[in-house]
């Protein structure tokens, strides 16, 4: 232990450590580390940047006392386009059609700026497969000189977006589940206005039954488009009767089961909105089960026009996100976090669009 402690601090003083030489700001945190672990700051130093000369039980005590202190690291500056550049891009949970049109839309966007994109995934928190924490993955990424990170679908509220800031690495949000603070970047898309224009489409059909299966009230975009389906119907002069506004996730086994609970209402709908085109999707398998028909006996609009809208049975009527240039825009403006470059503006929404396809009709 002696020795591994003297080699480790002359190498620290000869060399310089790489964690206070790049990291504005890591000195005091790694010398608290130190001084709690009573190791030198080299060895710390070792343990943040991945080395193996470090015995196991010091390093476990030194990795244990970084959790404790929330250590994850600083970049020390905005990246200066003379070295290789490399983006981050994160997804959490299991992966979509909508998560791919976002990756397409991220490398075309890099692929003209010169620039590589690294594709992680970080599990939701009710996920069974285990994964480094936040602060550990944080440390990763710093580790790896990542020029900055495009979090998709993160919720403000978990400890990601905390170790981030932390980081002092650039980061953006794009569509995140929860209003981020004020100062952090984010890209979304006009979920109120595209859910009214949903529910107007099926009322202008002549629709009076419409009901609509979101998906969870603690995420964002779900708030939106069910208070802009409301707004149709309030509008319209329409009552949306208790039960109308299904709750679930948002996935096809998710639309199965919501879909099948409106349709067993006595007074079944004849018209549903719902919050994404996969959930739709379920909906359609739980119209089939009940012998029911698309659009002869239900009216069927999603959300998103993922590619499965158009592989459906019918062509889904949806309402457009779009989803390519949300990549390219998050591509951006991470870019130009990564340059000191200052924003305009901190939250974007780029405008839905109503794509009319063949699960729609007049009722009946």
């Amino acid at each position: 232990m002696a020795a591994e402690e003297t080699a480790a601090a002359d190498g620290g003083r000869r060399t310089g450590d790489r964690a206070r030489g790049r990291r504005r700001g890591g000195t005091a945190n790694l010398a608290t580390v130190a001084a709690s672990a009573g190791v030198s700051i080299a060895t710390v130093s070792k343990v943040v940047n991945g080395r193996s000369d470090v015995g196991p039980e010091t390093r476990a005590r030194v990795q244990s006392l970084l959790e404790q202190h929330n250590y994850v690291g600083r970049r020390a500056e905005p990246a200066t386009g003379t070295g290789p550049r490399t983006v981050e891009l994160v997804f959490h949970g299991d992966q979509t059609g909508y998560a791919l049109a976002i990756l397409d839309g991220v490398l075309e966007a890099a692929a003209r700026a010169g620039v590589s994109v690294a594709v992680s995934v970080r599990a939701r928190r009710d996920h069974p497969v285990e994964q480094p924490p936040a602060n550990v993955w944080v440390r990763q990424l710093v580790a790896l000189d990542r020029t900055a990170v495009i979090d998709v679908v993160d919720d403000a509220r978990h400890g990601d977006l905390a170790a981030l800031a932390r980081s002092k690495v650039p980061f953006v949000l794009l569509d995140p589940l929860s209003l981020p603070q004020r100062e952090v970047p984010s890209i979304g898309t006009t979920n109120f206005s595209g859910a009214l224009t949903a529910t107007q489409h099926l009322i202008d059909l002549g629709h009076r039954r419409i009901a609509h299966y979101g998906g969870p009230p603690e995420f964002l975009f779900s708030r939106a488009r069910a208070h802009g389906y409301r707004a149709a119907m309030e509008g319209a002069g329409l009552p949306v009767p208790d039960g109308y506004v299904g709750v679930g996730s948002y996935d096809h086994a998710g639309g199965v089961a919501g879909g099948g609970a409106l349709l067993d209402r006595p007074d079944r709908p004849t018209a549903i909105f719902a919050a994404t085109d996969e959930s739709a999707a379920g909906v359609i398998e739980a119209a089939r089960l009940r012998g029911l028909r698309v659009p002869e006996d239900l009216s069927l609009v999603g959300f998103d026009d993922a590619p499965i809208s158009r592989l459906l049975s019918p062509p889904l009527t949806t309402v457009r996100q779009p989803l390519l240039e949300m990549g390219r825009v998050a591509l951006q403006t991470a870019l130009r976090l990564a340059a000191g470059e200052p924003l305009e503006v901190h939250h974007v929404e780029l405008a839905t669009e109503l794509i009319v396809r063949a699960s729609t009709a007049p009722p009946v």
